[in-house]
């Protein structure tokens, strides 16, 4: 068996054009241009990277992206006061704060990250991090959806691939993926629909005893470890939709937490590294900061 490829570039470039379609219907309406405003503290390289791709992201949508650069040496109470002014400002819809924050910032004591994430307003909490956001998905009614998770939720329905029913494992328990994915995919319905939704979940992790075996039950296969290519074939089921979120630079090259030539050979469908997932997380960014400007319009 060889593994059908999911081209996340596809599907991210579908999605991005619909969402370009509905801001030029929004503002037509007579709504404000949407604005994603990204809070970069440092010069952190791959930091830098992703917040200028998602700048051009959003100039292609129709999308006023801005980049706020501040000095990694910034204190933890000018950084707070930084984005409740960006809370206070009307013209900003979204707000979404690069991460990781630089560990040597605020004076050297570091960075409360969670309390940075949770000065966010839940309206412009585009990333979907705010306790309140968070609470909202756990009772299956979402305001915003993270943006990782919901990138996959598209990209098995656009794929035509059904989850309901089946057995989905998540490896990974992080707040921005493996947690929220369990959720949504756990929920009677959801944005595309209850096939992509009514799934059970199993949540492992690098502590989880047995791990080979609970993923060889999985009739689908998530990975967002951000561990190289933990994931062998031989922890594979046979025909598996294997889902690969993870992306680690090894020397020169980029690989996901899947090792991809082994999983080809026993996985039914499996997303490349790059251009599985990744793509689909800045065009679901996108999706939520309109969302964002459309709630805040009526709000």
């Amino acid at each position: 068996m060889t593994a059908d490829l999911l081209d996340g570039k596809r599907v991210a470039s579908e999605i991005r054009a619909e969402v370009a379609d509905k801001v030029r219907q929004f503002v037509h309406g007579g709504g404000p241009q949407p604005c994603l405003t990204a809070v970069l503290v440092g010069e952190d390289p791959a930091s830098q990277v992703y917040v200028r791709n998602k700048r051009r992201a959003c100039e292609k949508a129709g999308i006023n992206g801005r980049t706020l650069r501040l000095d990694a040496g910034i204190s933890q109470q000018k950084l707070l006061e930084t984005i409740r002014g960006l809370n206070d400002d009307p013209a900003v819809h979204g707000i979404l704060v690069q991460l990781p924050l630089p560990t040597g910032g605020n004076g050297g004591k570091g960075f409360d990250e969670r309390a940075i994430l949770d000065t966010v307003a839940p309206l412009k909490d585009v990333d979907a991090f705010s306790p309140v956001n968070v609470g909202l998905l756990m009772q299956g009614r979402p305001r915003f959806l993270p943006c990782t998770p919901h990138g996959i939720v598209q990209l098995l329905h656009r794929c035509n691939l059904s989850i309901a029913g089946k057995h989905v494992v998540v490896v990974g328990r992080s707040d921005i993926v493996g947690k929220p994915m369990a959720m949504m995919l756990a929920q009677k319905n959801g944005s595309c629909g209850s096939e992509i939704a009514n799934a059970t979940v199993t949540i492992a992790h690098s502590r989880t005893e047995d791990l080979r075996d609970i993923c060889k039950t999985a009739d689908c296969l998530i990975a967002a470890v951000g561990v190289p290519e933990m994931i062998r074939g031989d922890m594979i089921r046979e025909g598996a939709i294997v889902i690969d979120v993870g992306i680690n630079r090894v020397g020169e090259k980029l690989v996901g937490d899947v090792a991809f030539d082994e999983a080809m050979e026993v996985a039914s469908a499996i997303t490349p590294v790059p251009g599985g997932v990744g793509p689909l997380t800045i065009a679901m960014l996108l999706h939520n900061t309109l969302l964002a400007a459309q709630l805040q319009l009526h709000s």
